[in-house]
């Protein structure tokens, strides 16, 4: 650590900060459906999962070797490349936060490497083939294989207990649900903290300080586990209300299915080295599960701002990463001035987001947009033309009808007992 110079040690900090906000936005992928069912109060949930955040990151760093020395080659990149990624990185988290959208820190991440390798080096930097087949390829086949397990899962654990009580296993599911939940915090642990150590290694390399091919010191891999435990406990409470009450309305059987397909999905790819999205991953098992119960539904207009933000994500945060890379690029006042426009985009955000705040009191209420959208499909043409027919009345209905309309005798003095009979 002795050769590293003022501004590697300045990337060093913001990529912490980077895992930090990836924590606090990603915190609704392992606790949003445990925290709608009420298997865990909101606090307990964030508290375990920060722990179990901080566990996963020392098990494995296939992940952290993919991104340092897979995406982009790091000969001819300079360390400002480093530094350029990481502000188009945050800046999309924390617009997406404060929109309650949970995009893709992986992806945000990502865009802003490949713009700012791309400004700096031309499109020669980029390892087209493994953006392909370790990014692209699994955020487009993750989610689907997510959302489908978890739908069966759902359906064949109705078909299980479709004779039994639902109250009476409601206990035993949210159980499994804290258990499922604590494997999705470990697993994104394993994937999502080695995403920040290897961006740290990344910038290593760069500056000199490691060789190519390094894996990520053992200080590297403590501060990323701890930043982005701290940004796990913090909650973004925003998107886990629009994964927990926004997508649909989870039974704990559900959420357990949800999780748990979830879960199998993180861990597999972390074992193969994918840096796939954890939030694309968690939001197809939600969605699979809503689906896989009779009579459940998916916000589709919440859905569709979702992919929405899924698709934008690697190309907005590129540009910025582009934007910055060029500023940085022209000497120190442009990385000064890239610092200072990171601070005051960070800190009017946030200002932002103070107008109509959430919290942990609040993170159960579903979204205005999911209250006021129809929870059910419409209905068809024969039980609209069946709803407008008048029945005829019944004979009950005739008789009140009757009574109302004839008008009551008026009513009879009682008799004076002083006064005689008349004959």
């Amino acid at each position: 650590m002795e050769h590293i110079t003022l501004l590697l040690a300045i990337v060093v900090v913001t990529a912490l900060v980077f895992d930090f906000t990836n924590g606090f936005h990603d915190t609704a992928n392992a606790m949003a459906t445990t925290i709608s069912t009420g298997a865990l109060k909101p606090k307990a949930a964030v508290a375990m999962s920060a722990a179990l955040n901080l566990v996963g990151a020392f098990l494995s760093v296939e992940v952290a070797k993919t991104i340092s020395g897979g995406i982009i080659n790091e000969k001819g990149i300079r360390t400002e490349v480093i530094f350029a990624a990481l502000v188009g990185a945050i800046l999309w988290n924390l617009v997406t936060w404060l929109l309650g959208l949970p995009s893709s820190s992986s992806h945000a991440l990502f865009g802003g490497l490949i713009g700012a390798a791309v400004m700096s080096a031309g499109w020669s930097s980029v390892n087209g083939s493994t953006v392909v087949t370790k990014v692209l390829l699994p955020a487009v086949a993750a989610p689907i294989v997510a959302g489908f397990a978890s739908m069966l899962a759902t359906r064949l654990t109705y078909r299980i207990n479709r004779n039994t009580d639902e109250k009476a296993t409601a206990k035993g599911y949210r159980a499994g649900q804290i258990a499922s939940a604590g494997l999705v915090s470990l697993a994104h642990g394993t994937n999502d903290a080695q995403k920040t150590m290897g961006i740290i290694t990344l910038a290593l390399v760069t500056g000199g300080v490691l060789h190519p091919g390094a894996n990520p010191p053992m200080w590297v891999i403590v501060s990323a586990g701890m930043a982005i435990a701290m940004g796990t406990y913090l909650g973004g409470w925003r998107i886990i209300r629009t994964m927990g009450k926004g997508l649909t309305e989870l039974a704990p059987p559900q959420g357990f299915a949800a999780q748990s397909g979830a879960a199998t999905v993180i861990l597999a790819s972390s074992h193969l080295g994918f840096s796939l999205s954890t939030t694309q991953v968690c939001s197809g098992s939600v969605m699979g599960a809503g689906l896989g119960r009779k009579g459940g539904v998916v916000r589709w207009s919440t859905a569709t701002r979702m992919f929405v933000a899924w698709g934008l994500t690697l190309p907005a945060a590129g540009l910025v990463g582009a934007g910055a890379e060029f500023l940085t690029g022209q000497g120190t006042w442009g990385i000064v001035l890239v610092a200072i426009l990171l601070v005051a985009g960070s800190g009017f955000i946030w200002k932002l987001s103070r107008r109509e705040p959430v919290s942990h009191t609040d993170v159960t209420n579903a979204p205005a947009d999911a209250v006021t959208e129809t929870p059910a499909e419409p209905a068809g043409v024969v039980t609209t033309a069946i709803a407008a027919v008048t029945p005829p009345p019944t004979v009950a209905a005739v008789a009140a009808d009757l009574t109302a309309t004839i008008p009551a005798p008026a009513p009879v003095a009682p008799a004076d007992p002083a006064r005689p009979a008349a004959v």
